[in-house]
Parts: structure tokens; C-alpha cells; sequence
């Protein structure tokens, strides 16, 4: 094989090296930007029990005066809180959760909604991938004196 057979052959180990490693570099970027951090806990103002992350920017509060279900929500913004299209809950949220009282009903969760309780007090919270909706529900006693 001549210098010139050699040359080439170590241009081309060469640059499959370097695209190896550009790939290499774009592809744990893509995971390590699709997460998201807690710093910390604040009270929701929906209801003083609710944590919410101290980072998450309030975007949306909102109350449903004739909803069958709803009494109020409030909308966060916080990057990459549900994982990729919104399919990964946060579990180190829903920890908190449980660690202050409140209780995952599994059986009730609709995809990405989640209704938690405790005592006389129902949530759901809606995750998606970079917001997540916290709702107060009515009560069973509060549906009943609606309905006459």
C-alpha cells in the first residue's frame, strides 16, 4: 500500500471519528436539556397543603363558577416538567406530595391527569411537558348542595 492509500485511510478513520463524536455530543445534549429542576417548595394559593415547585412561574389562575367538577386551577410554567410531549411525571413532585398527605387515587388518573387527595380536599393536577395544571375540586358535599 503507497503513503498516499495510508493518507487516506486515516483522513477517513479521522473525520467518522470526529462525526462520531459530534453525534455523540448532540445526542446526551438532547437529555441533559430535557430536564428539569426543583428548587425547592412554596404554597400553591389554591390551597395552603399544595406544594408547588418554588421555581415554577404562576401563568394562569382561573375559577369555574357552573363547572360540574372544577372549582379553581392555577397553570405553571416549569421546562421539561413532564419529560418529552408530556409522558414522564415528575416524580420527585408527586413524592412531595405524598410526604406532606396527599394521596394518588391510581385508579382514578386519566393519562397525564392525576387526582390526589386529602382529608376533605381533591386536586388533580395535569402534567404536560413544560406546564402543569393544578385544579381544586368540588367535594362531594359542595356537588350535592348543587344539586338541590
Amino acid at each position: 500500500m503507497n503513503t498516499k492509500g495510508i493518507r487516506i485511510g486515516l483522513l477517513t478513520v479521522s473525520l467518522l471519528s470526529v462525526l462520531l463524536l459530534l453525534f455523540f455530543i448532540f445526542w446526551t445534549q438532547r437529555f441533559t436539556n430535557s430536564t428539569y429542576e426543583i428548587k425547592g417548595y412554596v404554597s400553591s394559593s389554591l390551597h395552603k397543603d399544595i406544594p408547588v415547585p418554588a421555581n415554577a412561574k404562576l401563568i394562569e389562575s382561573a375559577a369555574y363558577s357552573d363547572h360540574p367538577t372544577q372549582s379553581r386551577s392555577e397553570t405553571y410554567e416549569l421546562k421539561h416538567i413532564g419529560g418529552e410531549q408530556g409522558l414522564y411525571p415528575p416524580e420527585d413532585y408527586f413524592q412531595k406530595l405524598h410526604e406532606v398527605g396527599w394521596t394518588e387515587l391510581k385508579d382514578e388518573q386519566m393519562g397525564n391527569v392525576h387526582i390526589l387527595n386529602k382529608e376533605d380536599v381533591r386536586i388533580a393536577i395535569e402534567i404536560q411537558e413544560d406546564t402543569f395544571q393544578i385544579f381544586l375540586l368540588h367535594s362531594d358535599r359542595d356537588r350535592h348542595q348543587n344539586l338541590g
